[in-house]
């Protein structure tokens, strides 16, 4: 067995590596950027170095530093977690030439299967089905243009290089490819440093089914079953499970065979996933899937898999890469009961799903009989704009499909996030929607259903405003006392006043807008109320019964059912300067690097016209303009890191 090993990765991934290493008696080493060098990971590991800033490109995609950090750890191996630099043969390779034992499939089946135009034609060759569409090398736009003509729309277009839903985009129409495909090569370039993309039919009402594989040094190739991964949003997985709803013993067989076989034609050792999209049209079919890709690492959705085999993955990855020969053949690889995995992002479904960073000022995840969490974070860390925004994994077990979405929407309920802005509702709304339920989803279920999913704006709730003003009294000690209010009028802190109602207005901020809650005293009880809702202070126990509460930047979360209110005083000095009168500006809408901008001061521009691009954990999100106007000033310059909120560019009337 490998005595040490480096986790060449970061956050839950590295401290999932570290908790089976741990568990082996293997000695752990951590490499970190310098916004991760607090990080629970660094914390887990026996030992660790830092490698660089925080953009990936200076730090968790140098393989010359965390080569260098092997060497100086005298590690027998690395472990390269998922994302970053897990699928580069390169890498690879520098671990064989250092002496290092590389915890993965070598670098000749990395290569072979690591850009999916390559694949694909492996796969072909070996006669598994492929999606109809253009996997060659030319890169000019006018003829991937012409090819999406061919191939017919809608057509998807995807980044050859790397996975995860980076460097992809369904066109529709011909008339949005241009726009589309340079968003997909920028972001490709971004996340796997190659802008390459391929052209394919977008097969409608798509199954996204995958395979689990795993082969050994000794020729031995099985698979470990399926994952269904069709929840998705923005070609980003959102809930897996496994097994797949509505997957006969046929179709299981055929496939598995099929990514079997796409194993063994590359020499595949380690953990692996052979990626398939099925046309659901008519149900699943055994005649109607097709091959999309081999991710050749460990998947972020491997829990399911390991909840309904009982194996653990990063163990078998382990034992694999120390020669040892997989434990068993495929007839001894069994399932049993069902498992749901959800991932919990730092996101805010209301602004569609724009990125949320911000402090964790509370984070209780939950606990109980099957379900597991896996995450990378504490209570007090800070979701940073650099990185992948998850912020825990949960996963529950059952003995079938609708108990394991039962305890998985339970699960999601008593998980408490304040701070950023959390996906948690628009799970648990998920994990209990009628037609996924019934099995009645494809890829397209999420954008379909969006307006009944937690994500259309609700605005604040009147409760949750009362509930923290109360907190605010509480903790400025203008609440009643337990036993009645002073005998002196002088030792009040109400409103006392020799004649007239006892009335004050408090001045608040929810969520950082300026608002009141009124005060009163009638028959001596304190009463609050905000806009339609009155609720008297005595009664706060019964009210906040199904509330949470957390202490944050200067006042208090209320979080109710997922959603989160902060409630602040509001400091009259406190003025924000530099976003006041910003009716025409374009602001950030989420901390990140501005790495597009399309226009020059006096251009002039026309409403939903596209101005900028800000890119914030690996993926890219377009500025339009307002209105119709003219471009006063451009106040950031491409490359620069902005702030939340931060004003990038200004408009003016024409003629102004």
């Amino acid at each position: 067995m490998i005595s040490s090993v480096l986790i060449a990765n970061r956050g839950e991934i590295a401290c999932r590596v570290i908790r089976t290493a741990k568990r082996l008696g293997i000695r752990t080493v951590a490499v970190h950027s310098e916004a991760d060098r607090d990080a629970l990971f660094v914390r887990m590991a026996d030992e660790a170095h830092p490698i660089g800033p925080p953009e990936p490109r200076d730090s968790y995609l140098r393989i010359d530093r965390i080569v260098e950090a092997a060497r100086l750890s005298s590690v027998e191996a690395i472990h390269p977690g998922y994302g970053f630099l897990s699928e580069r043969a390169e890498f690879a390779e520098a671990c064989a030439e250092n002496g290092i034992v590389f915890v993965g499939p070598p670098a000749s089946a990395i290569r072979a299967m690591g850009l999916k135009d390559a694949a694909k034609a492996l796969v072909a060759a070996a006669g598994v089905p492929v999606v109809p569409g253009y996997h060659g090398s030319r890169q000019e736009a006018e003829f991937l243009r012409q090819k999406a003509y061919e191939i017919g729309y809608p057509v998807l277009i995807k980044a050859v290089a790397g996975g995860g839903g980076k460097g992809m985009r369904r066109v529709d129409k011909a008339i949005d490819f241009e726009a589309a495909l340079g968003s997909a090569q920028r972001e490709a370039a971004s996340a796997f440093g190659d802008s390459r993309v391929l052209v394919e039919k977008y097969v409608l009402s798509p199954r996204h089914i995958e395979m689990q594989i795993f082969g050994d040094s000794h020729g031995e190739v099985v698979h470990l079953f399926e994952r269904d991964c069709s929840l998705q949003r923005r070609h980003q997985k959102v809930i897996e499970e496994a097994p797949a709803p509505g997957m006969s013993a046929e179709m299981r067989d055929a496939m598995g065979r099929a990514a079997v076989e796409a194993g063994r034609s590359v020499g595949y050792v380690g953990a692996g996933t052979v990626e398939f999209i099925a046309d659901a049209r008519e149900g699943l079919r055994p005649d109607r899937f097709f091959f999309m890709e081999m991710n050749t690492r460990l998947q972020v959705e491997h829990p399911v898999t390991e909840a309904i085999t009982g194996f653990d993955l990063v163990e078998l990855q382990f034992r694999v890469a120390s020669g040892e020969p997989l434990p068993f053949g495929q007839a001894d690889v069994a399932a049993h009961g069902h498992a749901v995995e959800a991932r919990l992002y730092a996101e805010d479904p209301e602004r569609e799903f724009l990125p949320s960073t911000a402090k964790l000022w509370a984070l209780r995840l939950p606990e109980g009989d099957d379900v597991r969490v896996d995450t990378g974070v504490v209570e007090g860390d800070t979701v940073t704009p650099f990185y992948d925004p998850m912020i825990a994994k949960v996963i529950a077990r059952g003995p079938d499909r609708e108990a394991a979405l039962d305890r998985l929407a339970a699960a999601l309920r008593d998980t408490v996030v304040a701070g950023p802005k959390t996906n948690a509702a628009f799970l648990r709304e998920l994990c209990l929607a009628p037609d996924f339920r019934a099995g009645r989803f494809d890829t397209g279920f999420i954008d379909q259903n969006l307006k009944a999913l937690s994500t259309a704006p609700r605005g604040t709730t009147e409760r949750a405003v009362t509930l923290g003003a109360m907190k605010l009294l509480d903790a400025e000690g203008r609440a009643p006392p337990p036993h009645g209010w002073p005998a002196s009028p002088w030792d009040a802190t109400d409103a006392f006043q020799i004649v007239g109602s006892r009335e004050q207005i408090l001045p608040i901020l929810v969520d950082g807008t300026r608002s009141d809650v009124g005060l009163s005293w009638p028959d001596g009880k304190l009463e609050i109320a905000y806009e339609s809702a009155r609720a008297r202070f005595s009664d706060r126990a019964e009210l906040g019964r199904d509330a949470v509460f957390a202490p944050g930047p200067d006042g208090f979360f209320v979080l109710e059912a997922g959603r989160q209110t902060l409630v602040a005083p509001f400091d009259p000095f406190a003025i924000d300067l530099e976003h006041l009168d910003a009716g025409d500006s374009i602001a950030a809408p989420m901390h990140g690097k501005l790495v597009a901008v399309f226009v020059a001061p006096g251009d002039r521009v026309e409403k939903g016209q596209r101005l900028a691009i800000v890119e914030a954990m690996k993926m890219e999100h377009g500025l339009v303009a307002p209105r119709d106007g003219e471009v006063a000033e451009i106040l950031a310059e491409a490359g620069a890191q902005v702030a939340e909120g931060a004003r990038l560019i200004t408009l003016a009337p024409v003629g102004e």
